[in-house]
């Protein structure tokens, strides 16, 4: 099974942060009609803090361990942090995906950057994720 790295099994088959954050302050949902992934983020944030994020993730493995990787990487990071999080970052930290496989980490990164946009216009602020 050398097409997946251990990282990447280990995530799949023992997730972090699964569930729903009932009254989340950012939920962010995407989805690839091609593949069929669909990632739901769920994000609590306390003073510029994130300090929950939970995600619910219909897909395949590498999908599930995206998901996981991301919210590992933002939990206890400030909101800046968070919205700097990159699909690379993600498979850098999985020690790496199949070429086929690398579109599930830049859905991890556009469902954190939805649930963070939610978050800023359900506090009316405008933000700048471009910086």
């Amino acid at each position: 099974m050398a097409l997946y790295s251990e990282k990447v099994m280990e995530h799949f088959r023992n997730p972090r942060n699964t569930g729903v954050i009932e009254n989340a302050d950012g939920v962010g949902e995407v989805g690839n009609a091609k593949c069929g992934d669909i990632m739901k983020v769920y994000l609590k944030i306390e003073d510029d803090m994130i300090v929950d994020a939970k995600f619910e993730t219909f897909g395949c493995g590498s999908a599930i361990a995206s998901s996981s990787m991301a919210t590992e990487l933002i939990k206890g990071k400030p909101v800046s942090e968070a919205l700097a999080l990159t699909n690379q970052a993600v498979v850098e930290a999985l020690d790496g995906l199949p070429a086929h496989k690398i579109h599930c980490s830049v859905l991890a990164e556009e469902a954190i950057k939805k649930a963070l946009q939610d978050y800023y216009e359900k506090q009316d602020t405008t933000h700048s994720s471009g910086q």
